[in-house]
């Protein structure tokens, strides 16, 4: 696939997704969305890649949503690039569908991709990060910042809300009074505030912060079992939602039951016990257990 405003470099284990709209900041657009979907569609059927990692070109990370189309850039009834098409949720009547898929956050739409990879993720935040440049962060599983990083949770002061999937993602990373600061002052902050406030792990110079971020993608992929990873990215993230841990329990139960009939977990055990680098044979691709991907509290909820 041709990208346009995106950039896919693929690196022995590592590949890199780079938002490339350097002259307008990066700034989101509904074609940004659906290359960083298909972009995350290569990354997981690609067995060679073990980490992903998601930078910004230039001075920017990401500027939030392009807002070129001025007043109508929230209205997408009357906007002729819409994400959603050309088909409105506006019934005759003039009553709304919300069900209807036209409604759907393109933001969302990205988030909940990232949140599905089979690939653990990186965020490299190299600079300005609002809007949807800060709420497309929270998938992902990794965060390091650049110390010129600046960050805003600015959808009140553009008369919207938080979108993205944010209202579910950002209180489990942060606390929820200072998910509800952030969002209510639609304030920008520093790095040094996203790190006490733990939204990002780790603040790098600019100029260090990609090989940061290429060291911790490397550290994963030279020393885990690429099935486990997924599995196990999987069901944090998911469980993160449970009822209960009797939830986490009957997960925990059958994929440990399931990866300890694999060749991974014999070749992780038979390593160790000689001292050398393990060489995983199951593939993300072919040998996720039959299960997957039918993870959800509600799955396993009384089972």
């Amino acid at each position: 696939m041709t990208f346009t405003q995106i950039a896919l470099d693929i690196d022995g284990p590592v590949a890199t997704i780079t938002l490339d709209r350097e002259a307008k900041l990066n700034a989101f657009t509904a074609t940004m969305m659906a290359e960083l979907i298909a972009a995350f569609d290569i990354t997981d059927a690609d067995d060679a890649v073990r980490a992903v990692i998601v930078t910004g070109r230039g001075r920017a990370f990401c500027a939030g949503a392009d807002l070129s189309a001025g007043a109508a850039t929230f209205d997408y009834d009357t906007r002729t690039d819409s994400p959603r098409g050309a088909e409105s949720p506006v019934r005759a009547d003039g009553s709304i569908d919300y069900e209807h898929d036209a409604v759907r956050d393109g933001g969302g739409r990205v988030t909940l991709r990232i949140f599905e990879s089979l690939k653990p993720v990186i965020g490299a935040i190299n600079g300005a990060a609002v809007g949807i440049g800060v709420t497309m962060q929270l998938a992902m599983d990794m965060r390091l910042a650049s110390s010129a990083a600046r960050f805003g949770f600015v959808f009140a002061q553009r008369g919207i809300v938080p979108e993205a999937g944010s209202s579910w993602f950002l209180s489990k990373l942060v606390g929820l009074p200072r998910a509800l600061e952030w969002c209510m002052t639609g304030r920008i902050f520093g790095a040094d505030e996203a790190l006490a406030g733990g939204l990002v792990s780790a603040v790098h110079a600019p100029g260090d912060l990609l090989p940061a971020a290429r060291a911790l993608a490397l550290e994963i992929a030279e020393n885990t079992a690429p099935v486990s990873v997924a599995m196990t990215r999987q069901m944090l993230w998911r469980m993160a939602g449970a009822a209960s841990p009797w939830d986490a329990h009957r997960l925990d139960s059958r994929a440990i039951y399931s990866r300890g009939r694999s060749g991974d977990a014999k070749e992780g055990v038979v390593s160790f016990l000689e001292k050398r680098a393990p060489a995983y044979p199951d593939k993300v691709s072919a040998d996720m257990p039959d299960f997957f991907p039918w993870w959800t509290p509600e799955t396993f909820a009384g089972k």
